[in-house]
């Protein structure tokens, strides 16, 4: 997405309640959000373009998402906060529901008690999905060389950018309050940074995401947790 259109989205009535909702005597109330990538899939470990190809959890994956799970309620039970006070919400994919199940089970709540948006799924790579980026150099040096030079605006056949993701993503923030963890994808996170975190960095794209950490964001300022 253009700088000028992110800014539009930013300033849009909608987009004002992406991150600091009105209490009840009309102050600010700072929004807490958290959000786990799904654990690691067999196309994860051999680098293939996953996309929006429904994909299983490996047994690391699975590992990776109970300890989450755990360290999620860990945290929880530290903070003295309720875990389901907040809106847990997953994109609609096996990998991210079988994290967030894993996840809530090891919080120390019902499973399957969450909500899926559609908005949620990986960012699409279209044909490419299932390639590596060493047979995209064989297959289409061109669109590889392209990608590497800018992954934000990239748009593979049938696919989309992460221009076009922020946009999505976007629309699905706006449209929630309160608390939420959210689990997704890598893709889905580096734009949750860009939207949140008010960031036009599009070296975004190429942030690494892992599989077994939890990230938080308070006051629109984001850590590990």
């Amino acid at each position: 997405m253009p700088a000028h259109a992110l800014r539009a989205l930013r300033s849009s009535p909608r987009s004002v309640k992406t991150f600091v909702d009105v209490g009840s005597e009309g102050r600010p109330v700072t929004r807490t959000i958290y959000h786990i990538r799904h654990g690691e899939t067999d196309w994860n470990a051999a680098g293939r373009l996953q996309g929006g190809r429904d994909i299983p959890l490996n047994d690391r994956g699975r590992r990776q998402a109970d300890g989450n799970g755990r360290a999620l309620g860990a945290h929880f039970s530290a903070i003295q906060r309720d875990p389901s006070t907040l809106t847990w919400i997953a994109s609609p994919l096996g990998r991210t529901r079988e994290t967030m199940e894993r996840v809530r089970r090891g919080a120390g709540l019902e499973p399957s008690a969450y909500a899926t948006h559609p908005d949620l799924r990986e960012v699409s790579f279209g044909r490419y999905e299932g390639l590596t980026y060493a047979d995209l150099d064989v297959q289409a040096p061109r669109a590889a060389a392209e990608l590497r030079r800018d992954k934000w605006n990239f748009v593979p056949p049938d696919g989309e950018s992460y221009a076009m993701l922020i946009a999505r993503v976007g629309g699905f923030l706006a449209g929630t309050s309160g608390d939420l963890v959210i689990v997704s994808h890598g893709g889905v996170f580096r734009v949750l940074r860009a939207l949140i975190e008010e960031s036009e960095d599009h070296e975004l794209a190429h942030l690494f995401v892992p599989q077994d950490r939890i990230f938080r964001w308070q006051d629109r300022h984001g850590a590990w947790l």
